[in-house]
């Protein structure tokens, strides 16, 4: 994977808005590697500082490429509202028109009612786990009862048969 990852450098170096670089994470790089979660090496991270992820794809150039070229550099956000939608740059102006403190107030209210919402959905799934049960156990029983019925109509038919 190093070669790869080198050409992969490379090819972005000098790029004004995206950064591909490599950390040894047993030397100067330690502590970077420990508060970003690198449990292993190696280890591919991306996204913005502070914030990283892990990378899942494939570990040859081809694939590390295309992964960058998708999904490196400025994405739309309060600090980039220029590469945002207008209906997105709408929403943002919004809040960035916002007091700080009226602004968290209206964040913590809005993540109450989203476990408020979360807490409504898993008893909704609970129920609907319970009502599919129910359906079974009815059709169950339907289609028992059919069968009994058809016996106990096979079984005349062949006493009157006699």
């Amino acid at each position: 994977m190093k070669p790869a990852w080198d050409k992969l450098m490379k090819a972005y170096k000098g790029n004004p808005s995206s950064l591909v670089a490599d950390v040894d994470c047993t030397a100067a790089g330690e502590p970077l590697c420990q508060k970003n979660g690198v449990k292993g090496y190696p280890s591919i991270k991306y996204g913005t500082p502070g914030k990283l992820q892990d990378y899942q794809g494939g570990r040859d150039f081809d694939s590390m490429k295309s992964f960058a070229d998708n999904n490196l550099g400025p994405k739309c956000s309060a600090d980039n509202l220029s590469l945002c939608s207008t209906k997105k740059q709408e929403a943002y102006k919004k809040y960035l028109d916002m007091d700080a403190k009226e602004l968290e107030k209206l964040t913590r209210e809005k993540r109450q009612e989203v476990k408020t919402m979360e807490e409504e959905v898993a008893v909704m799934k609970d129920v609907g786990r319970v009502n599919r049960a129910k359906e079974r156990t009815k059709k169950d029983a339907d289609r028992k009862a059919a069968r009994e019925k058809r016996k106990a109509e096979e079984a005349k038919g062949k006493k009157s048969e006699l």
